[in-house]
């Protein structure tokens, strides 16, 4: 109630006690089946800076069970997600691309992943991000194309390959890893 109704600072307060509650497994999909994740969507989208920290760090808390992916995907997270993905320098783009893998690890979530231009704002991580964002956006990359001829085409057409082949020989361990595993 208070994460739909609050005030900001009430809202991300609820949103902290939710992300409490979910490190207890079992209550993960109790909180998704009270209807928690599209005002915690909402705040993804409408809340401040810190709002929006607090709920997407919730949201993957909730998202590792599969119902609450869905609910997620349902709810609009997607949207934002992406968004938050080509801001850089806000905190926010690297916990973005984790809770977007996690989406990406059903079917609905790599759908609308594609359809809100994810590809595009991945590769673009893949180019400008972080050490850890160049590997989250690698695995979630790996997710969208593992069994999409189609999702590889996109990749390829929004430039995917230089920046991949450059990550192959310059990044991270993990980055390199995780690179040849995209069949491209």
């Amino acid at each position: 109630y208070v994460l739909k109704t609050g005030t900001e600072t009430s809202k991300q307060n609820a949103a902290c006690a939710l992300l409490s509650l979910a490190l207890i497994e079992e209550n993960k999909a109790s909180i998704g089946a009270c209807g928690a994740i599209p005002p915690l969507v909402s705040l993804l989208i409408n809340g401040s800076n810190r709002g929006k920290k607090d709920a997407l760090t919730t949201l993957y808390k909730l998202c590792s069970a599969r119902q609450n992916k869905e609910r997620a995907v349902s709810a609009g997270a997607v949207r934002p997600l992406v968004g938050m993905v080509g801001e850089q320098g806000t905190g926010m783009e690297e916990k973005a691309m984790v809770v977007l893998s996690s989406l990406a690890g059903i079917e609905e979530g790599r759908e609308a992943i594609v359809e809100e231009g994810g590809i595009a704002a991945l590769v673009e991580a893949i180019e400008d991000g972080s050490t850890k964002g160049k590997e989250f956006a690698v695995l979630t990359l790996l997710q969208l194309c593992a069994d999409s001829i189609r999702n590889r085409g996109l990749l390829v057409r929004e430039g995917g390959i230089p920046p991949l082949v450059a990550l192959s020989q310059t990044g991270s361990a993990k980055a390199k890893h995780k690179v040849i595993l995209v069949d491209v």
